[in-house]
């Protein structure tokens, strides 16, 4: 079976968010993909994998395996846990031209920015750089 595309994963997310009446729910929703992460080796968490700019600590390891990019990611902190557990669902186990490429339009669907602190939606914004510049690397033959 072919893998789901980021676009497809992007308007599930949306309808899965649509379900949710109000804001609090939504955050136990982003809470919950950051549950689902899994454990991160402590041999990933390095100053090289930590994502700059993020008020808590965010480490994302990345690796290419049969031509596609898979990201583990962690956070000390639920809520940014959740949102970089969210992007590795739509980004993880996909061709690394496409995470290059994704424009994740659904973060603006389900109203995320206006719902994020300043800090947290700079955070997001850094963490989406990181996994796109580390796609870009495998993209350009860097990596």
């Amino acid at each position: 079976m072919e893998n789901p595309s980021i676009e497809n994963i992007e308007n599930e997310i949306v309808e899965e968010f649509s379900f949710f009446d109000n804001w609090e729910d939504k955050y136990e929703y982003i809470i919950d993909f950051g549950k689902g992460l899994k454990p991160m080796d402590a041999a990933f968490k390095t100053d090289g994998n930590k994502v700059a700019g993020c008020v808590s600590q965010v480490w994302l390891h990345t690796e290419i395996k049969d031509g596609r990019i898979y990201f583990d990611a962690d956070s000390d902190a639920i809520i940014t846990k959740g949102l970089v557990g969210l992007l590795v669902k739509v980004l993880s186990n996909q061709k690394p031209e496409d995470v290059a490429n994704a424009k994740l339009e659904f973060l603006d669907k389900i109203g995320m920015k206006e719902h994020l602190s300043p800090t947290r939606s700079n955070g997001l914004v850094n963490m989406i750089k990181f996994m796109k510049r580390s796609a870009e690397r495998y993209v350009n033959g860097i990596a």
